[in-house]
């Protein structure tokens, strides 16, 4: 595994892999006429959110919002928390600022890019009150499980942007997933566990109708909340 000092120069390795996605045509009304107010543009430099957001907040930082319905209902109900949001695919992009545009909220911007260089270049060390990664790709295959996102160095990075107390939400339905989840977070000195092993699901993270339908079949939700210490 490469150890975290190493993190920067691993260009070959990605959070993410494209794939093809329709885009409605209010997917795309909203990033022509929405995107430039909400979308920021990658760049090496670190933000000043205070700035962006024209207040002192918590921000938490969610990775992978695919479609976008639960970033936008935990910003709706958490108006005093600012959202930063990655999702490289250009459909969940347009989803999600469509729903900031119908539920009219200013606490949520987008950034379509790689998580590894977001994190690396754009947020500054001790910036972050949250981290949520819900339903990340599980790479099935043995031979993928490389591909995963949290792993070791990528997670030792994520701490270093936490402040003191802040915390790291994930959550996934794959069990084998899950179980690499809570290794690779109980192995990270930085971190503590909230709970004994994985935690209930707090009451800010949605239910959504297929993770709702899937209990109902009898299929498990793992959530894992940890928090750097103070």
């Amino acid at each position: 595994m490469t150890e975290p000092d190493d993190f920067p120069h691993r260009r070959s390795i990605r959070s993410f892999v494209v794939r093809a996605g329709r885009m409605g045509t209010g997917q795309m009304r909203a990033l022509e006429t929405l995107g430039p107010r909400y979308i920021l543009p990658y760049r090496p430099d670190t933000i000043d959110f205070a700035a962006l957001f024209s207040r002192q907040a918590p921000l938490v930082l969610e990775i992978g919002f695919g479609m976008g319905a639960a970033t936008a209902e935990i910003a709706q109900a958490m108006p005093g928390t600012d959202f930063l949001g990655i999702e490289v695919h250009t459909p969940g992009v347009g989803a999600l600022l469509k729903l900031i545009d119908e539920k009219q909220l200013g606490n949520v911007r987008i950034v379509q890019h790689d998580a590894v260089e977001v994190i690396e270049h754009m947020i500054a060390p001790g910036t972050l009150a949250g981290v949520h990664v819900f339903f990340p790709d599980p790479w099935h295959k043995k031979k993928h499980h490389k591909r995963r996102l949290i792993q070791p160095a990528f997670v030792s990075r994520l701490v270093t942007r936490l402040a003191p107390g802040g915390y790291l939400h994930c959550a996934t339905d794959w069990q084998p997933y899950a179980e690499q989840m809570l290794e690779v977070l109980s192995a990270e000195p930085g971190l503590v566990n909230t709970a004994e092993g994985y935690a209930p699901r707090p009451a800010y993270r949605p239910l959504t109708k297929f993770e709702d339908r899937g209990i109902k079949l009898g299929h498990g939700v793992w959530d894992l909340v940890f928090r750097k210490a103070q």
